[in-house]
């Protein structure tokens, strides 16, 4: 019994260790949870008090600004900044098409329908001052447009 005990220790002890491990994990993730306080709307600020728009897509539109591209798509496509605004708050993420991996300020490729029967996709760069309206794409309807930055490296490829 004693020689089956010598080779089972090591084995008891990396068990131990796995235990007492996942406890420590489970106790510290429990204190870096806190309460929550206040509604949704607040803005979540961090130690220093700043704003920490780091956690997902931001919906509030009131960091919402406009590239001047977005700009001339949504005049070519026929697109109200209500419409942009509406898809912001209720349009899925489309994490396909977004780059939440940017260094300078994440994508995100918001989709969906608008009021007047639009499909769309929004892209939205998240910064931590500001949301811009990257470019507008009507997904049903090929519209010509042409707007400062229209990239014509693509005209003559099938």
């Amino acid at each position: 019994m004693n020689a089956r005990l010598k080779k089972a220790a090591p084995l008891i002890l990396v068990v131990i260790l796995a235990i007492i491990l996942f406890a420590v994990r489970q106790y510290k993730g429990q204190q870096d949870v806190k309460p929550a306080t206040g509604t949704n709307k607040e803005a979540k600020k961090n130690e220093s008090g700043s704003i920490d728009r780091d956690r997902g897509f931001d919906r509030r539109i009131s960091y919402l600004e406009y590239s001047y591209h977005a700009k001339c798509r949504m005049r070519c496509r026929k697109i109200s900044e209500q419409e942009v605004e509406q898809l912001m708050q209720q349009g899925k993420i489309n994490y396909n098409k977004s780059d939440i991996q940017n260094s300078r300020c994440p994508r995100y490729a918001v989709e969906g329908v608008t009021t007047d029967d639009q499909e769309l996709r929004i892209v939205f760069a998240q910064c931590n001052d500001k949301t811009t309206v990257v470019t507008v794409i009507d997904l049903d309807t090929e519209w010509t447009c042409n707007c400062p930055g229209d990239d014509k490296k693509y005209d003559n490829k099938n």
